[in-house]
């Protein structure tokens, strides 16, 4: 690929000093968006080859999420999740009207046989989702905010295809160092700045990282710290203002 060797590139975040790592990242903010969608795509691929596509994780995670305990509050609604990946996030909300995965890539996501998820799959952008304006009814979205490279621009994005009154149910990996595919660094600062001064927010709640392979146990188990610290999740629940 070019002059690029993505390996390379995760090793020198490794080797790197401190400060000299932090503005690399910054300037790998530049690459080109084609380059960081290659990379995410190979880790979507290894995850397939190694047989580790499962989604029955996301009916548990978007559940708590919303504050809910069973999916009746998604019945007749049109949903999407925005960074849904190709493992059918939404496979599990049968009861909704319509359900839509967001992704940058969804084009590519035929690969992985996505035609047993009952979901529509829509290409998005980094500036631009193609749906109308106050279409969705409720909108997830689930470590994928720190992925994109136009941060206020896809947040505004976001806002714009919520329905007023639409729910907003997110997840948010916050403090973590900027890598070549997560070029946001999340803070609590930035988050409202660009998204949440924009809702009205009824839940916010910060869970400390949990172990490998159950990373949202302390959400779950509403166990919350004050404060953010790295690869800490933010789980926020709000609504877009009626006018």
């Amino acid at each position: 690929m070019a002059f690029y060797d993505l390996k390379n590139l995760r090793r020198l975040r490794i080797l790197l000093p401190p400060s000299i790592k932090s503005l690399a990242w910054r300037a790998l903010r530049f690459i080109p968006s084609s380059l960081k969608h290659q990379d995410e795509i190979a880790y979507w691929r290894h995850q397939w080859a190694s047989g580790n596509f499962h989604n029955e994780y996301y009916r548990r995670t978007m559940l708590a999420m919303a504050g809910e305990s069973d999916d009746s509050f998604i019945r007749g609604q049109i949903v999407a999740d925005f960074g849904c990946g190709p493992q059918g996030s939404l496979a599990w909300a049968t009861a909704a009207r319509l359900r839509i995965g967001i992704d940058v890539l969804a084009d590519t996501y035929s690969e992985f046989d996505i035609r047993s998820h009952d979901m529509v799959y829509v290409s998005s952008t980094e500036r631009s989702i193609p749906l109308p304006s106050n279409f969705v009814d409720i909108m997830y979205t689930m470590n994928s905010i720190d992925h994109v490279s136009k941060l206020r621009v896809m947040c505004d994005e976001i806002r714009r295809t919520i329905v007023p009154g639409g729910k907003f149910f997110g997840s948010f990996n916050m403090w973590e160092p900027a890598t070549f595919s997560e070029p946001q660094t999340l803070t609590e600062e930035n988050l409202h700045n660009v998204l949440l001064k924009h809702l009205d927010v009824q839940f916010y709640k910060i869970g400390a990282p949990g172990p490998v392979g159950d990373v949202y146990r302390p959400c779950h188990e509403g166990e919350y710290i004050d404060k953010p610290v790295p690869h800490a999740h933010l789980w926020v629940r709000a609504t877009k203002p009626v006018s």
